[in-house]
């Protein structure tokens, strides 16, 4: 019966592992494909970067009534039809004849992503015990970087041999057949993985709001988010203007940068994560700061690196990149440490409506503006009487390049962040545990 069980708890975490990976595949789709829609649609970087402002705006508000959603009804329910609207909105692109079209696409796709985050880690949560968790969850997670490297792996030269428009429909097709194993699983009993078995909530829902170590938290999400999304959605276009790489290629470099970079640094969080746990109860989040800390200059250099560096360039943002991957299994594990099991959707939900409104949602608004201001300022053109200058590609080029160095100056602010949270995450979990002893009493 145990095995059976343990057969079943990991048949759970394969498919919401792999539905993790298409998630992300269709989220980074646009940003796989941002040189030949912008070419198409003559776009700026600004209009291009509200491709991506657009999808996080709506997810982080229509996630809030998701996750109740997702603490007080069926999880796999609303999952399946999360994957149904994100994979149907991320065909429609491919009928984009203008830009206001390419808009509601990815609108639709952050309505049915919204769903993705909140259902999977409040069920692994139920799932995985807390001294496991840092590595299930980063499992999970791997999910990031995997699916961003295969959708550059196979929308970038899809698109260059086939056009853009079908690598859209492409990347639809697959999260569609992940419905049919998704209803098929059992869904765990909420709070069945802890010590004292929390089976309701400790207090009234917003008192997640209370936990100052929730807020360093939020505000750590917001900074490491919009770097995320400032890379995610430039990086392809950042090889091809610096780097001389034709859509197909910078694809394939910068997939390449995600699956090395992004699996090493989600293993060794889970690794790390469960065993600096046992010595130290804050040790994930000190953890996750000094991690934070050591990709700094990785990621000044990444952007620095002359034309024709294009090795160095790749494997400086390798290293960059996967430190930033390791947040995820330190400080969501983190997250669950300080929250009852009734309440982790709604915490989740409030977390990436924070992170989203003011992390994701500016990276790739403010890194286009100000690719488009520096671009400017290097062609020495001015704007006169509201007529638009064409900027030349080599201008453009520098302004991205410079721009990009607003993401090694927060991932300064992320470690500082994050060590702050460390300093007041142990009497939060003392008042959890606190709470849980006087529910076990009580039921």
């Amino acid at each position: 019966m145990i095995l059976r069980m343990r057969k079943s708890a990991m048949f759970a975490l394969v498919v919401l592992f792999a539905i993790n990976i298409l998630n992300f595949y269709d989220r980074q789709v646009a940003g796989a494909l941002v040189e030949p829609m912008r070419k198409e649609f003559n776009l700026s970087d600004t209009a291009t970067g509200w491709l991506g402002t657009a999808f996080t705006l709506l997810y982080a508000v229509i996630g809030l009534p998701l996750g109740r959603i997702a603490d007080t009804k069926s999880r796999k329910k609303l999952l399946a039809i999360g994957i149904l609207i994100w994979s149907a909105l991320t065909a429609f692109a491919a009928l984009a004849t203008n830009y206001t079209m390419l808009l509601i696409s990815r609108l639709g796709v952050g309505v049915g992503e919204a769903a993705c985050a909140p259902t999977a880690t409040s069920w692994i949560g139920d799932q995985v015990g807390p001294g496991k968790r840092a590595r299930a969850l980063g499992l999970f997670m791997l999910g990031v970087p995997i699916g961003c490297a295969l959708s550059f792996f196979l929308s970038g030269p899809v698109a260059q041999h086939y056009g853009w428009r079908t690598a859209m429909v492409l990347a639809a097709v697959p999260s569609i057949l992940m419905i049919v194993p998704l209803l098929m699983l059992t869904e765990p009993v909420r709070g069945a993985a802890e010590p004292t078995r929390e089976i309701s909530p400790a207090g009234p829902a917003w008192s997640v709001l209370r936990i100052p170590t929730l807020w360093w938290i939020i505000a750590s999400g917001a900074l490491l988010n919009f770097n995320m999304y400032a890379l995610g959605t430039f990086l392809p276009a950042f090889f091809g203007r610096i780097h001389g790489l034709k859509v197909g290629s910078a694809g394939i470099a910068t997939g390449i940068l995600y699956m090395c970079g992004g699996v090493a640094g989600g293993l060794f969080a889970g690794w790390i994560g469960d065993r600096i746990i046992k010595k130290r109860k804050n040790g994930r989040l000190q953890m996750a700061a000094l991690i934070a800390l050591f990709g700094v200059p990785f990621a000044y250099f990444g952007a620095t690196q002359p034309r024709g560096a294009l090795v160095a360039a790749a494997v400086l943002w390798a290293v960059s990149y996967g430190t930033m991957n390791t947040y995820y299994g330190l400080v969501y594990s983190s997250i669950q440490d300080i929250v009852a099991p009734a309440q982790r959707g709604l915490t989740m939900a409030i977390y990436f409506m924070a992170m989203y409104l003011c992390g994701a949602s500016f990276g790739p608004l403010l890194t286009g503006r100000l690719s488009d201001v520096l671009a400017k300022r290097a062609a020495h053109v001015t704007d006169w009487k509201g007529v638009s200058v064409a900027v030349h590609e080599a201008a453009r080029a520098t302004g991205l390049q410079q721009a990009m160095l607003i993401i090694p100056l927060l991932s300064l602010a992320l470690a500082i962040v994050l060590y702050l949270a460390s300093r007041t995450i142990l009497a939060d979990m003392e008042r959890r545990q606190s709470a849980a002893a006087v529910l076990a009493r009580t039921a």
